[in-house]
């Protein structure tokens, strides 16, 4: 008998485009995970509420942000792919969990304090109340495993302390979510700061890559990034310009640092390389970039999709709210 595969979530907040970073560090695991996993995607709409946002605008960007993710090979015959916002059961979870939850737990999350430093002018409950929606997210689908960055780790480990003292209070409810840790790929670096992460809030458009960039757009970045003094490739504490764009090579082209360093050990100079890895990207994005157009083109396809998904979503949904309803004493007919 096959063994079940457990069942693996992940959100995203639609702000905006998906980063080289972002590729390399995750995403192009992606289609290996639905391989592997029962995987449940989702669009985190509701989340991004917690911030204050044009309408229009916000709405333009979740729909880009659903097609670019479709354009990176997430399948919705494998996956289930929707938009939080379309499954009410995450809401109306998440206030039962509110009510058994204690509000140091939610204060002391380092995220939140951060968050209410940056935004000092929008200090609001929904930031103090994500990572009880977090949970809702995790908890609403029996999810086995959560793909988790340093900054989301406090988060999932309030959502396991919720599930735990739900289940010693009412009787076994929940799974209880473990991290997941998948082989993520290198850490990529601004092109213009390589000591910093890449990030698509960066304010210099020349610090980051998107993946749905013209090919003369990333070829331009690639000329303008940041290098070090010399002409030697190589892998170097003192030279992390040029260490970047190798590991960028490396991971583009499926190849090993020293395999990168030994083709280009004759390069003439640090152009004709930064030439060679701005093309890599290009050739690598070029498909994702075509489909990405196609999609977005294509609204109905889109709407087909969320609505879809959001029907599998909401029926895997309703089955674990329906039991959290019965074991707090809520009256069904």
């Amino acid at each position: 008998m096959e063994d079940k595969k457990k069942i693996i979530l992940s959100g995203i907040q639609p702000t905006g485009v998906i980063t080289l970073g972002n590729y390399i560090g995750a995403v192009k695991n992606w289609k290996q995970m639905q391989e592997q996993f029962d995987c449940i995607y989702f669009i985190a709409d509701l989340h991004a509420l917690t911030v204050k946002r044009e309408p229009q605008e916000f709405r333009q960007t979740a729909l880009g942000f659903f097609a670019q993710y479709l354009a990176m090979g997430l399948d919705p015959e494998k996956s289930i792919l929707y938009f939080q916002s379309h499954v009410h059961q995450h809401a109306e979870l998440q206030w039962i969990l509110n009510c058994n939850t204690y509000v140091g737990e939610t204060a002391r999350m380092t995220q939140f304090k951060d968050k209410s430093q940056k935004h000092a002018d929008n200090i609001n409950m929904g930031l103090m109340d994500y990572p009880v929606l977090m949970a809702a997210d995790i908890l609403l689908f029996q999810t086995d495993l959560v793909p988790v960055g340093i900054d989301q780790k406090q988060h999932l480990e309030l959502a396991r302390d919720i599930a735990i003292r739900f289940n010693n209070r009412y009787g076994e409810t929940f799974t209880v979510p473990d991290a997941y840790i998948p082989n993520l790929g290198a850490k990529i670096n601004s092109l213009q700061d390589p000591t910093s992460k890449m990030s698509k809030s960066d304010p210099d458009p020349n610090a980051y890559v998107s993946v749905i960039d013209d090919e003369a757009t990333i070829i331009k970045k690639f000329k303008r990034a940041v290098t070090d003094s010399g002409n030697e490739i190589c892998v170097r504490e003192d030279k992390p310009g040029i260490s970047n764009l190798i590991t960028i090579y490396a991971a583009i082209e499926d190849k090993s640092v020293s395999e990168v360093e030994s083709e280009f050990s004759s390069c003439s100079g640090y152009g004709a390389f930064k030439l060679a890895v701005g093309e890599a990207v290009a050739a690598k994005f070029r498909p994702i970039r075509e489909d990405y157009q196609r999609y977005v083109k294509d609204k109905g396809y889109l709407e087909q999709v969320a609505k879809s998904g959001a029907e599998r979503a909401a029926y895997l949904a309703e089955k674990t709210l329906r039991k959290v309803k019965k074991r707090v004493g809520l009256i069904s007919f």
